[in-house]
């Protein structure tokens, strides 16, 4: 979810960006094996896994910025708002869960982790020129999305090769087009967004024929609540606090953290295997990641 990223002012306390970084990696590289079990458990993919938890989770933190006294967003910021719904939420996320019904969690984790290289892409292109290291970490990064489009286990799933194109482009246009946008303080925009997007979720899922036969089982349920509380909730206030505290690109690096973590846990708990292609794969993207990152350091 787009946030300013203001600089720190003063030094924050080791423990505490020690306990924010750990947040988000783990929590949000958990998540994708989360919306894994969560539909295997039989949850609805648009109106329950992404849709419901988005607008309980984005409801819960508008209710509480509202009794502390933070102001609601004006009219216009709400029209921001269901635009970074659409762009992040819908193309992004919804865009993943549909992916994971027939893709391991790990190789979804790694599509998206070219998120920052589709930002820079579309950063240059809207006139922020890119340094030549820049230019060198995004061509490494998409030479690994390449690879790993072109002859891993996603070319048995040609639709969930496309939800994987998708998903990273929507959140990366709608990260880059909300540093324009007039919107509210960032954990209110959080809150928005995510009321925003999921209301738009649960209508397309509907749209489309999605239908509630039965309840989930209680591992689809726990999953659910799983990823509106931690995945929703806990890891972004994690991240929020983290843009405030320290400097963007140690609160960016999540990007080439999760993959890490969501492939290991998809291993681990969900028993997936990657075949050498896939790994390999896998390790291009992150270096190109790495790369751009770096580069982006040394400009500034």
């Amino acid at each position: 979810m787009a946030v300013p990223t203001p600089v720190p002012a003063s030094a924050p306390r080791t423990g505490m960006v020690v306990l924010a970084l750990l947040l988000v990696y783990v929590v949000w590289g958990s998540t994708y094996l989360g919306i894994r079990l969560a539909l295997e458990g039989g949850a609805l993919p648009l109106t329950t896994v992404s849709g419901a938890r988005f607008i309980v989770a984005g409801s819960l933190m508008y209710a509480v910025l509202r009794w502390r006294g933070m102001a609601a967003p004006t009219g216009r910021q709400w029209r921001n708002l269901v635009f970074m719904g659409l762009t992040m939420l819908v193309l992004g996320n919804g865009m993943v869960v549909l992916a994971e019904r027939t893709v391991s969690s790990g190789l979804a984790a790694t599509a998206v982790a070219s998120v920052p290289l589709w930002m820079a892409l579309f950063g240059a292109i809207r006139g922020e020129h890119a340094t030549k290291g820049e230019w060198l970490g995004i061509a490494i990064g998409f030479l690994g999305v390449v690879w790993l489009n072109a002859g891993s286990s996603l070319t048995a799933s040609p639709q969930g090769l496309i939800l994987l194109l998708i998903a990273p482009i929507g959140w990366a246009f709608g990260s880059v087009s909300a540093r324009r946008l007039d919107l509210p303080a960032p954990f209110m925009t959080a809150a928005g967004q995510m009321i925003c997007g999921g209301v738009m979720l649960v209508a397309l899922g509907l749209a489309t024929g999605e239908r509630p036969t039965s309840w989930p089982s209680m591992n689809g349920l726990l999953a659910v609540a799983y990823l509106c509380m931690f995945g929703s909730i806990v890891a972004f206030t994690a991240y929020v606090w983290l843009l405030h505290n320290v400097r963007p690109a140690l609160a960016g690096s999540y990007a080439y953290v999760n993959p890490v973590i969501a492939v290991l846990l998809g291993a681990w708990i969900g028993h997936e295997r990657f075949g050498a292609h896939d790994l390999l794969a896998m390790g291009v993207i992150l270096a190109g990641v790495v790369v751009l990152t770096l580069a982006r350091t040394r400009a500034k």
